[in-house]
């Protein structure tokens, strides 16, 4: 009887170690899996990538060639790029001048008018002269950006010019929003 009291024992400690080590290998693989899916998240966002971006003027000026990307927080094709357009700033940051023109604001509104955005992401590669050498709109590959960046680079001309993917629908407005506490604008609360 003692027998089998001690195999009762021995099968309860066996029991409770093997569940011991299961808790142990769970905590592990839950602390693996948030580890791995924060650093997973850290990709750029667009606003980021828009306040480290550089600006039209200087871009226009610095003698170096220029990728201007029209975008929109809102924009999931914008959103599902950004990640590729952090690592292309990072590849070419000596190189190239990346520029970021939210469309929301009114202040581009002269250069969506004059590079016709109609769908974001819209890009605009200038040349060292400030020129636009070619567009392109919409979802890009990495390869194909790479590719257009490569050429810009060497003076050629784009592969890839004026290639076209998934968009989101923009439409520029006419003019900028009137401002009703606009001093210019009294003339027209004027009533006969």
């Amino acid at each position: 009887m003692s027998s089998d009291v001690n195999s009762q024992e021995k099968s309860t400690v066996g029991v409770r170690l093997r569940n011991f080590l299961i808790a142990i290998v769970a905590i592990a693989l839950s602390v693996a899996l948030v580890l791995g899916l924060r650093t997973e998240t850290t990709t750029a966002t667009l606003t980021q990538l828009g306040e480290q971006s550089t600006p039209l003027e200087v871009a226009l000026t610095n003698g170096k060639p220029s990728l201007v990307e029209f975008y929109a927080n809102w924009c999931t094709v914008c959103q599902k790029m950004a990640p590729d357009i952090a690592a292309l700033e990072k590849q070419y940051a000596d190189k190239i001048n990346f520029v970021m023109l939210n469309v929301d604001n009114t202040k581009w509104l002269p250069e969506m008018l004059r590079y016709r955005v109609d769908g974001i992401p819209h890009f605009v590669f200038l040349g060292k002269d400030g020129n636009s050498v070619a567009e392109t709109i919409g979802d890009q590959p990495r390869t194909i950006m790479t590719s257009n960046i490569d050429a810009l680079l060497a003076g050629s001309s784009l592969p890839y010019a004026r290639t076209s993917g998934e968009v989101s629908k923009f439409s520029a407005p006419v003019a900028p929003e009137s401002n009703k506490n606009d001093p210019r604008s009294h003339g027209s609360q004027v009533v006969n």
